[in-house]
């Protein structure tokens, strides 16, 4: 039975005077509610019930690699390829991939322990909010659904380009109509792109596992097409374009710009990978998390790792690198290197154009989940956590979000789209691998968390002193030497917490191996990747980040406080250590 002196708090927002009352309190509740940590046994029971119905499990490891391949593989890699290769990388471009996709795996293995022990929709969201507290999570949540509707819509408007280049007309005159009363940027409408975003929204509503059907019809044609200009591009193409440019004044060899071209090179094509994330938000839809989500993670990272390099080989073998189109690579090499095969360029279009939609839909499917268990939390009106009792989908979330990137598709051009996105998906990695090195060794109420805090702290700072001097530093054996430096600090930090600070907490049945060093490598390289974007994209990031934390200090600190009024909600360290405690024990006996 609720106490009466909480009835006031509970309705916070049944009036006027009540949510005065409640701003007059926020202090009190920040302080509550800001560090609350929910916990795995509550986040798979009482959190999710509050979804009504429950998600059908119906997905097998293989549907997971099909979304993790249909996540990444998008019209991405068609752009980003030329641009490595033409200003960085060179025919070294293959292990720019190579390394790319060796720092995705990483920390795809971060994602996939949470998942295998946290089985639920709310992915990055959820495993923040169980080892950081609620703030953090509502950060990190609504960072990534704002990048996840510019993205897609993004995707959508890029749909109607290639669409356009696929069957041989101008997507400006035919496919899209400009109204001149409105902004330049903003003045060019795509109905095709609205009408792919609502058709895919009716997808996901409808069946988790139908989309699944078509998600894994819309790869396999896209694989397709990647083999077909993988295949015709080795054939076509000439071994000495690996090693000798057309203009001889440019620098020769594999490796024309050196080892650190081919670094800048990985930094350019890692966020080709983003989209296996979208993947660990279907936990709570696998049949078997333990076994499916660690090969549907890795599985699809490595095969797309794959499918890149060989795309980037065949590429090099075209053309020389300093003749690629740093904007169309692929179907440029085919017009100017190999005479007669212009139509191979419509072929790259229709390959392109299916990648959108596979993209499109798994990032669909993935902003919806997060959305819904954003809901559960109570730090949005929990009208998006509900899940339809016929389609075991969460609608609600899926309507809204669909509807809201539609809008935002029809308008907005796709370059003023493109300088708002990234940096809020890099900052989440940062944050998951940080997670789960703090979840491995601190056990709320039981051991002291500073030697894990400062380990992450001084390791974070290291990195950013690396990234900086990368960027910014001397050039010559100046800046070599403090480069240097910054990797032997950094090997002694991690190296120095290896040995002093115990684990506390070993996972049951899936778990990142080598710890602390692979986590600490994926925080590395994400704010390595941090520092190679742009002034605009931390512009967007700030703005958004300032947004959030207003929302959640003027409505979702006292939506959750309400809630955890009513028993909705825990509050924090209780549940924690005791499930902190117990999961040490269990380890211990096994």
């Amino acid at each position: 039975m609720v106490p009466m002196d909480s009835h006031s708090r509970i309705s916070s927002f049944s009036s006027f005077n009540s949510y005065f009352r409640a701003l007059s309190d926020t202090p009190n509740r920040l302080a509550r509610r800001a560090c609350s940590v929910s916990t795995s046994f509550e986040e798979t029971s009482r959190v999710r019930a509050r979804s009504g119905a429950d998600m059908k499990r119906s997905l097998r490891w293989y549907d997971l690699v099909g979304f993790g391949i249909g996540g990444m593989v998008g019209a991405g890699v068609f752009v980003t390829t030329g641009r490595a290769s033409r200003f960085h990388a060179g025919p070294s471009v293959v292990l720019s991939y190579a390394i790319a996709g060796l720092c995705a795996l990483l920390s795809a293995f971060c994602y996939t322990e949470f998942a295998v022990d946290l089985p639920v929709a709310g992915g990055a969201f959820s495993y923040i909010r169980v080892t950081f507290g609620e703030f953090l999570a509502f950060l990190t949540g609504a960072n990534l659904i704002i990048d996840y509707v510019l993205s897609n819509a993004a995707a959508a408007r890029g749909f109607t380009a290639y669409l356009g280049t696929a069957i041989g007309i101008s997507t400006h005159t035919h496919l899209r109509f400009t109204i001149h009363g409105l902004p330049k940027g903003y003045n060019e409408i795509d109905i095709v792109a609205v009408a792919v975003v609502l058709l895919l929204t009716l997808v996901i509503c409808y069946s988790t596992r139908e989309s699944s059907w078509l998600n894994m019809v819309l790869t396999v044609l896209h694989i397709l097409f990647i083999v077909f200009v993988i295949v015709v591009g080795f054939w076509r193409g000439e071994w000495k374009n690996f090693t000798e440019p057309e203009n001889p004044k440019s620098p020769g060899g594999f490796f024309p710009f050196g080892a650190s071209g081919v670094i800048n090179g990985a930094a350019g094509v890692y966020l080709s990978y983003i989209g296996y994330d979208a993947v660990s938000t279907m936990a709570e839809e696998v049949r078997n998390p333990i076994k499916d989500i660690p090969i549907g993670v890795s599985g699809s990272v490595i095969i797309v790792t794959i499918l890149y390099c060989l795309m980037a080989a065949s590429m090099s073998a075209l053309l020389p690198y300093d003749m690629i189109d740093p904007d169309s690579p692929f179907s440029g090499a085919f017009k100017v290197g190999s005479h007669g095969w212009r139509w191979v360029s419509n072929v790259i279009g229709v390959g392109a154009s299916f990648g959108i939609l596979t993209s499109l839909l798994v990032a669909m499917l993935g902003q919806a989940r997060y959305m819904c268990v954003i809901g559960r939390s109570c730090v949005i009106p929990s009208w998006f956590a509900r899940v339809h009792p016929k389609t075991s989908t969460p609608v609600n979330a899926s309507a809204f979000l669909g509807i809201f990137t539609a809008a935002i598709a029809l308008f907005t051009d796709l370059n003023i789209l493109l300088d708002l996105i990234s940096i809020g998906t890099l900052f989440v990695f940062y944050m998951v691998a940080n997670a789960v090195i703090y979840r491995r060794y601190v056990a709320v109420g039981t051991t002291n968390p500073w030697p894990t805090i400062s380990f992450m702290s001084c390791f974070s700072l290291t990195s950013v002193m690396f990234t900086l001097l990368w960027h910014f530093g001397p050039s010559g054996k100046p800046m070599a030497f403090m480069l240097g430096a910054c990797i032997a600090m950094a090997i002694g930090v991690v190296q120095v917490f290896h040995f002093m600070v115990p684990q506390v907490r070993k996972p049951e049945f899936w778990g990142v191996p080598l710890m602390p060093w692979i986590p600490s490598i994926s925080i590395f390289l994400n704010i390595f990747l941090l520092g190679s974007l742009d002034r605009a994209s931390y512009i967007r990031f700030g703005f958004f980040s300032g947004l959030s934390v207003l929302v959640y200090v003027l409505y979702s600190v006292h939506s959750s406080f309400d809630a955890e009024e009513v028993g909705a909600l825990s509050q924090k360290n209780g549940e924690s250590m005791k499930e902190s405690v117990e999961s040490e024990d269990s380890t211990l006996k096994v």
